[in-house]
C-alpha cells in the first residue's frame, strides 16, 4: 500500500536526521585520521546544511470558498480531532498563510496590518520588523484555543472604496470583482495582509511549509507572493469547486500566478483538486451516474487548464475530513482523499527526494574524492620513502649521509616554490574579486536601475515591457561574462598547476571547469515569471505606484538570492580547487621531516632502517583500510529510499578508527 503525504514526509524527516548524524560521525572520523582539511570541511558543512535547512513548500491557491482551508485541515491536522484553519460557512482565510516551524521562536500566530500596503517597504522588509506585527500565542495542547486563534485569519474591516482602491481590493476597471460596497459606502477588506504561524507540528518541524493563499483580489494584490512563493513552492495545489468547475476568476488565477504562460516545465509540480465532490451525490442518481458526471468534471477542467487528466482528482475534503476524525475507511477511500494525499507524496514528495538526493550524491562524490586525494598523496609519499630506505640496504654511512644532504637540497628547492604559490594566490585573488564584483548587489542594483526608474514613473507604463526585456539581455550578458571569467581563472589555475608539476614535482591535476548553470537557469525562470505583470492585461494594476514599487522591489530581492547564491558558488569552488595545493603543500613538508627523521635514526641505530621500512609498509596497510573505510561511509550516506520511499534505518558510520 502506498504512503499518505504525512506518512511519507515522516519517513523523509528520518532520512534526513539520519544523514545529518552520518555526517557527524563521518567529520568525527576523518578528523581523527588527520583528513579534514579546508576543502573537505566545507563541503562537510555545506551538506549537512543542505540537508538540515531543506524546506518543502506546499502552496494552496484557489478562490474564495472553494475548500482549500478544509483541504489543509484534511491533509494535515485530522489528528487534532477538529479543524484548526477556518473553513466553515462564512469563516474562510481572509490574507495570505505560512504554517512552520521556527524553532529560535515560540508558537505563535503572528499578523501583519492590512495598512502596511499604504508603505513601500516590501512584504520581505516588513518580515524584519517584529515590532510591525501583532502576536498571539498558540497552546500546542490545547486545540480548541488553536483553532480559535487561527480564527482570526478569517477577520475583516470596513474600509472606504478609497483605501480599498490603495490596498489593491478596489478596480474601478473590472467593477464585477469588486467587495460589495453597504449603504454607507464601506467595503469590507481582510484585516491583515500576511499569517504566520509558528507551530511545532511534526511535519511542520521536519521542514514542511504551508502556504495557504485566499482568492483572487487578495493574491494579485501581494507581487511577492505570486512571484516569490508560489512560483518557488515545490508543489502547488489548484482547488476548485466540483459543483462549478472552471470559473472565470478560477482560470484568471491558473494562468496568472499557478501556471503562467511559458510555464509548461512547472505542470509536473502542479496537481488540481476538484474539492466539494460530494455536492453531485445524488439520491436520485445511480452510482455510475455520479461517476459519469465527476469524470465529465474532471475532463473538462484538464482541457481549460492545459494539464494531464491524471492530475485533475476529485476529493471532498469536508468527508475526508470527517472520515479520519471518526476513524471512517469506507468514507475516506468515498471522499478521494486518500488518492489524493498518496499522488501528492509519491509525486512532489518523490520528485523533491530525487532532487535532495541528487545533490547529496553529487556532494558525496566530490567529497571523497577530495578525501582520496589526500589519502593518495600520502600513499605516493609513503611508496616514495619505502623505494628510498630499501635502496640502502648494505651501504655504508657514506651513502646514507649522502643521502641526507639530497633529502635537504630536496627540501629546499620545495620551499622556493612558495613565491610561485603567492604569485598564484595574488592573481587568483585578483581574477576572483573582479568575478565577485560582478555578482554583487552592486552590479545588480545598477543593472536594474532603468526598469525601477521606469516603474517609478506614474500612470501607465506602456514602455516598461521593453524596458524590462532589455534589462534582462543586460543581466543574461552579465551571466554570459561570469561564465567567461570564470573559466578565466580555470584556465590560470590550470597553467600554473602545470608549471608548478613541472619545476617542483606537484601532482596537480587541472582543475574542473565552474559550472553556474543554476545561474542562469534561475534568471530565465525569473524572467518568464514576471512577464505577465508588464503586459497590457495588466497595465491598469501597473499603473499604481504602490503596486509597480512593490513589485520591483519583490523582483529585486529574488534576484539578489540568485546572484548571491552564484557567488557563493564561486567561493566553495575557488576554496576546492586550491585545496590540492594546500593538501600536497602539508603533506610534503610532512614527508621531508619523516625522511630526515628516518635518515637521522638509522645513522643512530643499526636495525633503524628495517623498522623505518617495516612502519612504511604498515602506514600503508592502514591507508588501504582508510580507503576501505572511507568507501564503505560514502555507499552509506548514499542509501537511497526503497521503491515504496522508506528509508533505509540511519545508523551511526561503521567506521573504526585507525591509529
Amino acid at each position: 500500500m502506498e504512503s499518505s503525504f504525512n506518512e511519507q514526509f515522516d519517513q523523509y524527516g528520518i532520512w534526513r536526521r539520519g544523514f545529518a548524524q552520518q555526517l557527524n560521525a563521518l567529520r568525527e572520523w576523518l578528523s581523527g585520521q588527520d583528513l579534514l582539511d579546508f576543502a573537505v570541511q566545507q563541503r562537510l558543512q555545506r551538506l549537512e546544511a543542505q540537508v538540515r535547512s531543506d524546506k518543502l513548500m506546499v502552496a494552496f491557491v484557489a478562490e474564495f470558498s472553494r475548500g482549500k482551508s478544509e483541504l489543509i485541515n484534511a491533509i494535515f491536522f485530522a489528528h487534532y480531532g477538529r479543524r484548526l484553519m477556518p473553513a466553515s460557512a462564512g469563516r474562510t482565510t481572509m490574507c495570505p498563510a505560512e504554517l512552520g516551524w521556527e524553532s529560535d521562536a515560540r508558537p505563535s500566530l503572528r499578523l501583519l496590518p492590512i495598512d502596511t500596503r499604504e508603505s513601500m517597504e516590501s512584504l520581505a522588509q516588513w518580515r524584519m520588523r517584529t515590532d510591525a506585527w501583532v502576536e498571539y500565542p498558540l497552546d500546542v495542547a490545547n486545540a480548541e484555543q488553536i483553532a480559535d486563534t487561527l480564527s482570526k485569519v478569517a477577520e475583516v474591516r470596513k474600509a472606504s472604496v478609497a483605501q480599498a482602491r490603495a490596498w489593491g481590493f478596489w478596480h474601478d476597471e473590472d467593477a464585477d470583482d469588486n467587495p460589495l460596497q453597504d449603504a454607507e459606502g464601506w467595503v469590507e477588506v481582510p484585516m491583515w495582509r500576511h499569517a504566520l504561524i509558528n507551530m511545532p507540528h511534526p511535519l511542520l518541524r521536519q521542514g514542511l511549509v504551508i502556504l495557504d493563499t485566499p482568492g483572487l483580489n487578495a493574491v494579485g494584490a501581494e507581487p511577492e507572493l505570486t512571484v516569490n512563493l508560489i512560483p518557488q513552492a515545490h508543489a502547488v495545489v489548484f482547488v476548485l469547486g466540483a459543483d462549478t468547475g472552471v470559473t472565470k476568476s478560477d482560470l484568471a488565477i491558473w494562468r496568472e500566478h499557478v501556471l503562467p504562460a511559458g510555464g509548461e516545465a512547472l505542470v509536473e509540480s502542479r496537481l488540481v483538486v476538484l474539492n466539494k465532490v460530494d455536492t453531485l451525490w445524488d439520491s436520485l442518481s445511480t452510482g455510475s451516474q455520479v461517476q459519469a458526471q465527476v469524470r465529465r468534471q474532471c475532463e473538462e477542467s484538464a482541457r481549460m487548464l492545459g494539464v494531464p487528466l491524471e492530475r485533475v482528482l476529485p476529493v471532498s475534503a469536508q468527508k475526508g475530513l470527517v472520515a479520519k476524525v471518526g476513524d471512517n475507511a469506507a468514507l475516506l477511500q468515498a471522499s478521494g482523499l486518500s488518492a489524493f494525499e498518496q499522488l501528492l507524496a509519491s509525486g512532489i514528495m518523490g520528485q523533491r527526494q530525487k532532487v535532495l538526493q541528487a545533490a547529496v550524491a553529487a556532494n558525496v562524490q566530490q567529497l571523497r574524492t577530495e578525501v582520496e586525494r589526500v589519502i593518495n598523496i600520502r600513499r605516493g609519499d609513503l611508496d616514495d620513502q619505502g623505494a628510498e630506505l630499501r635502496n640502502l640496504r648494505g651501504k655504508n654511512a657514506t651513502v646514507i649521509a649522502s643521502m641526507r644532504g639530497r633529502i635537504e637540497n630536496e627540501q629546499r628547492e620545495f620551499d622556493s616554490s612558495a613565491a610561485k604559490i603567492h604569485a598564484l594566490r595574488t592573481v587568483q585573488m585578483r581574477m576572483l574579486k573582479d568575478l565577485f564584483q560582478l555578482l554583487s548587489s552592486g552590479t545588480l542594483q545598477k543593472e536594474l536601475g532603468e526598469l525601477k526608474d521606469a516603474l517609478d514613473q506614474r500612470g501607465f507604463k506602456l514602455g516598461a515591457r521593453k524596458i524590462y526585456t532589455e534589462t534582462f539581455e543586460r543581466l543574461h550578458a552579465v551571466s554570459d561574462q561570469a561564465h567567461k571569467q570564470a573559466a578565466d581563472v580555470q584556465s590560470m589555475l590550470s597553467a600554473t598547476f602545470k608549471e608548478l608539476n613541472a619545476e617542483f614535482g606537484f601532482s596537480l591535476q587541472s582543475p574542473p571547469p565552474m559550472l553556474l548553470a543554476e545561474f542562469t537557469d534561475d534568471l530565465r525562470n525569473i524572467e518568464s515569471s514576471y512577464t505577465q505583470y508588464l503586459g497590457f492585461g495588466n497595465a491598469l494594476k501597473l499603473s499604481s505606484s504602490a503596486f509597480s514599487q512593490r513589485l520591483i522591489k519583490a523582483l529585486a530581492m529574488r534576484l539578489r538570492t540568485v546572484f548571491e547564491s552564484a557567488a557563493n558558488d564561486v567561493d566553495l569552488w575557488s576554496k576546492s580547487v586550491t585545496a590540492p595545493l594546500d593538501a600536497q603543500l602539508r603533506e610534503r613538508k610532512r614527508s621531508f621531516s619523516r625522511r630526515l627523521e628516518a635518515i637521522d635514526r638509522i645513522q643512530h641505530a643499526a636495525t633503524g632502517l628495517e623498522e623505518r621500512i617495516g612502519e612504511i609498509e604498515a602506514a600503508e596497510s592502514r591507508l588501504d583500510v582508510l580507503q576501505a573505510q572511507l568507501a564503505k561511509a560514502s555507499v552509506s550516506l548514499l542509501s537511497p529510499l526503497d521503491e515504496e520511499h522508506v528509508p533505509v534505518q540511519a545508523t551511526a558510520l561503521d567506521i573504526s578508527l585507525v591509529a
